[in-house]
């Protein structure tokens, strides 16, 4: 299970429409499942269907998760044209089987769905969402 709070959801799903035509990305830190911070992140890819966080972006980001005294507890990005379910793609670049992968569909960008998965080894299971 993941705890996301209410206004880190905004930012998340306000990133996620910002982005658009192209995915979002973002980091979330925490401890013991709860995000305590966002971080949005620059899709290189700059594609509708895939995203690619900027490495050294990526490592500025995860010493500050460490100072703070957080962990990375997930990653999150939104699918523009399609529900908030893994991709194939999406399963390709899972390299990180402790944390939760977030997905909000923006496909009805007045409605947009927010999913939660855990993947290992190319196994996807569903976790519950709570928004606090």
């Amino acid at each position: 299970m993941i705890y996301i709070a209410r206004n880190l959801l905004k930012q998340m799903l306000e990133h996620s429409k910002r982005e658009f035509p192209n995915e979002a990305c973002g980091i979330l830190a925490g401890k013991q499942g709860r995000v305590k911070k966002v971080y949005q992140m620059v899709n290189t890819d700059k594609s509708s269907k895939t995203f690619f966080m900027e490495p050294k972006e990526q490592l500025k980001v995860m010493k500050e998760i460490r100072s703070l005294g957080l962990e990375m507890i997930g990653i999150y990005h939104s699918h523009v044209a399609s529900e908030a379910y893994p991709s194939a793609h999406d399963l390709e670049m899972a390299f990180y089987p402790e944390v939760s992968y977030v997905i909000i569909s923006i496909k009805d960008q007045d409605h947009p769905s927010i999913r939660s998965f855990r993947i290992e080894e190319g196994k996807i299971s569903e976790e519950e969402v709570r928004i606090e």
